[in-house]
């Protein structure tokens, strides 16, 4: 076992999660059923903003409170940079999830060769059909401006609750 957690089985994944829906959902739901303990990463605003070139519509801190809210996620922590092995040595968790639209990518080949010698699982994801983040700001583009205020005073005021 990778990590010392007297037993218990922690997986992580990481994520943007700007507009949370029900893909993300199911991607957690899936996660935590394989694992004992779930940790998730949330990708920072900085991050997001340097990888992405685009500030999210939901900032760090909201979008960090609503998953912390989530009962299948047990721990959430900030993503401040792509390095999945810098989290590892951070976390040392047991299991890793991701989409699979990264599976067979150079990064993710390397990562699973390097997770594979260390003993740490990699699990990859279907995405839900017909449900994202990109689909949502999309539909919202007629009114975007309006939209993301009336998203982030909504979050704002469902964390502070």
């Amino acid at each position: 076992m990778p990590g010392d957690h007297q037993g218990e089985v922690v997986g992580y994944t990481a994520g943007v999660f700007d507009l949370l829906h029900v893909g993300h959902v199911r991607l957690l739901e899936q996660a935590r059923a394989q694992c004992d303990r779930l940790v998730v990463g949330v990708t920072t605003d900085e991050l997001c903003e340097q990888r992405k070139h685009k500030t999210p519509i939901i900032g760090y801190a909201d979008r960090a409170a609503m998953l912390r809210s989530l009962r299948v996620v047990d721990e959430v922590v900030p993503q401040t940079a792509m390095d999945r092995l810098a989290a590892w040595d951070e976390l040392r968790f047991d299991v890793t999830f991701v989409g699979d639209d990264w599976k067979g990518t150079e990064s993710w080949k390397e990562y699973d060769a390097r997770f594979a010698q260390l003993g740490v699982r990699v699990v990859y994801f279907s995405y839900t059909g017909g449900v994202s983040s990109t689909l949502l700001r999309a539909r919202l583009a007629p009114d975007a401006l309006a939209a993301a205020s009336l998203v982030a005073d909504a979050s704002s005021q469902l964390v502070a609750a």
